[in-house]
């Protein structure tokens, strides 16, 4: 398993317990978050009943959204940039906001974490502020199959880590604020032959449903998946199921059916937590 260098040093990123200002600094400088990361982490375990929190005054996050509210899919080779965005509330104002994505079973042990790119700056989100008190801070993440997405154990449910600081030092921090998905890119294929064919004749459809495989950074067949055959007339706009079959042990996919008119075939899959949902793109046939 290939641990990479930044999950060494997520344990400092994940509890900024040294966040807070003194209110008479922060009048004339306020520090960036980045700055304010410790070498070392005091958070306390995560557990699903009780996110662990630390709070210093008044400031309070209200919500949070990941990538739109979609999950994050992530093939073998190209990053995928995602924005977070944190909207939290102080009477004094709020100054920035933090999120980091991780994956394991606690916050002090996490086995994958996804920082944002804009630690050097001088501020890690770029806030909008809807009156004197609120603002919405978005923060670019990137999920790297090459660096921070090392393998397939990393697909599924992540944490979101978040945090927020005011204008006058207060802070807060969240170890588990909400959850998201990061997960393995799918690819559907099928081909429905022959073509033409007559009326009452077999059509046979053979596809393949594969994903990524962060291990390796290649694409392997997904296994034993139930995958719904479909069919849409021509002319129509609609597909219609016609049989669910099953991938093989290399992901083929392989039925018949009767030919009865022109139309489209394709084969869907409906995703997995690990896997999104995925449609191949219709095959034509001409019936005669």
């Amino acid at each position: 398993m290939r641990i990479r260098a930044t999950v060494a040093a997520v344990t400092g990123a994940l509890a900024l317990s040294a966040l807070a200002v003194p209110a008479a600094q922060a009048d004339d400088q306020i520090p960036n978050l980045a700055s304010l990361v410790p070498s070392t982490s005091k958070a306390t375990p995560f557990t699903a009943a009780a996110p662990a929190d630390e709070v210093y005054g008044d400031t309070k996050i209200t919500s949070v959204t990941v990538n739109g509210g979609k999950n994050i899919v992530v093939g073998t080779t190209l990053q995928k940039a995602f924005t977070v965005s944190v909207t939290a509330t102080d009477p004094e104002g709020i100054y920035d906001a933090y999120p980091v994505l991780w994956h394991g079973a606690d916050v002090d042990n996490p086995d994958g974490v996804i920082l944002p790119e804009s630690l050097e700056d001088e501020q890690v989100g770029s806030c909008t502020h809807s009156s004197a008190t609120t603002a919405t801070c978005k923060v670019t993440l990137i999920a790297d199959p090459q660096t921070n997405i090392y393998g397939n154990i990393l697909a599924g449910t992540w944490k979101v880590w978040v945090g927020a600081i005011g204008n006058d030092g207060d802070y807060i921090i969240r170890d588990a604020y909400k959850t998201t998905k990061v997960q393995r890119y799918s690819k559907l294929t099928v081909n429905a032959s022959p073509e033409p064919v007559q009326k009452g004749k077999t059509i046979t459809v053979t596809g393949k449903l594969s994903r990524a495989n962060w291990d390796d950074n290649q694409y392997h067949g997904y296994t034993n998946q139930s995958v719904k055959l479909q069919f849409r007339k021509a002319g129509s706009s609609t597909y219609t199921t016609l049989k669910t079959i099953t991938s093989n042990s290399t992901g083929e996919l392989k039925t018949t059916v009767t030919a009865s008119t022109d139309g489209y075939f394709r084969y869907s899959f409906a995703g997995t937590t690990t896997t999104p949902a995925v449609n191949a793109t219709g095959d034509f046939v001409d019936v005669q």
